[in-house]
């Protein structure tokens, strides 16, 4: 599975890099960019998306775009996690900053088994 990363902080994209390859999916980006991110759109089967990017807080509106558009499943990852609607009516998972590595791992593994299986790109 391709798993795309949008995230603006260099390091926190890095690390998610790292957590994405080190559980055995392919990393696309990071895209730190709502463009830079659709670019990889047709690619990526689930996406981490931080909230607020490098061009403002287009991380929602960008989940939205790859959940209507490409089916991606979309985890969303934020140090504000109450300002996150309950499931953000769609995401497959929220996880809060800071963050756990396996936490991660997980949520992806999660999303992957769901995907696998034939599963819509939500889970609640």
């Amino acid at each position: 599975m391709k798993v795309l990363i949008v995230e603006d902080e260099a390091i926190i994209a890095l690390h998610l890099k790292t957590i994405t390859t080190d559980a055995g999916f392919t990393a696309l980006g990071p895209a730190s960019t709502m463009e830079q991110a659709l670019a990889y759109a047709p690619k990526a089967d689930i996406a981490l998306i931080d909230v607020g990017l490098s061009d403002g807080n287009s991380g929602l509106q960008l989940a939205r775009r790859l959940m209507d558009r490409h089916y991606t499943t979309v985890i969303v990852i934020t140090g504000l996690p109450e300002a996150i609607d309950e499931g953000f009516a769609g995401a497959f998972a929220v996880i809060a900053k800071p963050f756990h590595d396996e936490n991660v791992a997980e949520t992806l593994r999660r999303a992957s088994n769901m995907r696998l299986a034939g599963g819509l790109a939500t889970a609640h």
